[in-house]
């Protein structure tokens, strides 16, 4: 029977799968009924493959709903995901996952393109489905077969070269300011930029995790992109928003556990119009809310800070995910190389050729 577990709102299935092994793992629901009857087909499943070897004919929308619900109350990117699930759905839906191979992945890279989606775009959505079917197999011992393995589109990394000026983040942060409808939209602003904090991180970040007395915020692992728990040193910068921020909730809601929120003192869940709005009115184009993350390490690295220092501050589980910006540092290198020439002037070499028996003249 479903369970539930302490510190969570949903329910929780263990069964034993085909291998004999026990599997514990989160409905993704609140209601019983719905928890029981997802329970029993997992069971049944099991129970299918392990008497009488039969694998069942899974669907996407299948895999697409017991996932979502899976990961809902540990993944920070579920509502990205969703519009994944749903564009995916447009070519995949009502097929079996069998039935979904290398030739119809390639039918969908072909058809986003045409539409003129961006292959970064493309294959942010083909990764949600091989994390799916992974997961699937990983947890659930669906034994499916990945067609998303190997089929990245190439010359897409994902990066984006995009990040603002001191000149031009001051004009949005003045344009923000003036915003009626987000009084927290300049101090969100603010606090990405001095601290390359995530959406994800500021929107949900509490109170209990910022400490002014120390001059940092505290990420435990649950809040986190990467699942390691990480401290955000604050720059005056970062600071003076988060005083704003408290100021704001001493004023209209004393209570409000959450850093950002609105009058009633409720958790703040998009600014994406009016950050929009703002940029807009400021004439900063191609410009995204996660770009303020990038704005922070490319300023970082160009004022000399070591690659592997704006790592850990962006909490980057290799500095290889920060490599990206290290053609913003080209001095560094110079810096590098001119320490031979400072070497070579200091009497090493000379004396090198002395006790060789060469005089230089």
């Amino acid at each position: 029977m479903p369970y539930k577990r302490k510190k969570s709102p949903y329910w929780w299935a263990s069964f034993t799968d085909a291998n004999g092994k026990r599997i514990r793992h989160s409905l993704g629901t609140t209601k019983r009924k719905e928890a029981e009857a997802l329970e029993a087909k997992w069971k049944g499943e099991a129970f299918q493959r392990q008497a009488w070897g039969v694998e069942p004919d899974h669907t996407f929308e299948a895999l697409m709903l017991d996932y979502l619900k899976a990961v809902k109350e540990t993944k920070r990117s579920v509502e990205r995901d969703i519009r994944c699930a749903r564009q995916l759905r447009v070519m995949f839906g009502g097929q079996r996952l069998k039935d979904i191979g290398s030739r119809q992945i390639w039918a969908y890279q072909v058809k986003r393109q045409s539409d003129g989606v961006k292959s970064t775009t493309i294959n942010r959505e083909l990764a949600f489905l091989s994390t799916a079917v992974n997961f699937a197999n990983r947890h659930w011992d669906w034994n499916l077969s990945n067609p998303v393995t190997g089929r990245k589109i190439g010359n897409a990394s994902g990066s984006r070269d995009r990040w603002l000026t001191r000149n031009e983040a001051n004009r949005l942060i003045q344009a923000a300011a003036r915003e009626s409808k987000a009084p927290y939209l300049a101090d969100f602003i603010r606090l990405a930029l001095f601290t390359g904090c995530r959406r994800g991180e500021l929107l949900g970040l509490e109170w209990s995790r910022v400490d002014l007395h120390r001059n940092v915020i505290r990420l435990q692992a649950q809040h986190t992109k990467s699942g390691a728990p990480r401290v955000i040193p604050l720059c005056n910068e970062a600071r003076a928003a988060l005083i704003g921020r408290q100021r704001f909730r001493a004023s209209h809601c004393p209570d409000a556990p959450f850093v950002f929120v609105n009058y009633e003192g409720v958790r703040i869940g998009s600014i994406k119009r009016s950050f929009s709005t703002a940029c807009r009115r400021t004439g900063i184009s191609d410009f995204r809310i996660h770009d303020l993350r990038h704005t922070f390490a490319s300023w970082l690295v160009t004022e000399g800070v070591p690659l592997l220092e704006v790592s850990r501050l962006l909490g980057h589980s290799t500095v290889k995910m920060t490599e990206r910006y290290a053609h913003l540092a080209p001095d560094s290198l110079e810096s590098a190389v001119s320490l031979l020439d400072h070497r070579s002037h200091s009497g090493h070499t000379d004396k090198g050729q002395k006790r060789r028996g060469v005089v230089s003249h």
